[in-house]
């Protein structure tokens, strides 16, 4: 996976961290991570809102993924992938990891 695609998951997960945490998050610097959300930003993956000293950020699912492989695919549909896993139980992941093997 992408540091793009890591970038935009940890903000749909928490749009309102701070860029310093989406870096220590993922592991890069947060130059790097600035640099990321200005390329989506421009891509029209995201925009950013300023709140108060704070900014909030929110993903259009609906642009395609940039990648040919990909580009008929939303990047919603990558974003629920990710987040889907996060919000489904561990017993309910396990009982659907076992049926899958079956």
């Amino acid at each position: 996976m992408t540091n793009h695609a890591r970038v935009l998951i940890a903000l749909a997960r928490d749009p309102e961290t701070r860029l310093r945490d989406v870096a220590d998050l993922i592991g890069i610097t947060e130059r790097a991570v600035q640099l990321i959300v200005a390329d989506l930003e421009a891509a029209g993956y995201l925009t950013r809102t300023r709140v108060g000293r704070r900014n909030r950020y929110t993903i259009d699912p609906t642009v395609a993924l940039r990648h040919p492989a990909e580009a008929d695919h939303p990047v919603g549909d990558l974003l629920v992938t990710f987040l889907h896993r996060e919000d489904t139980p561990a017993t309910e992941q396990t009982a659907d990891q076992e049926r899958a093997t079956s």
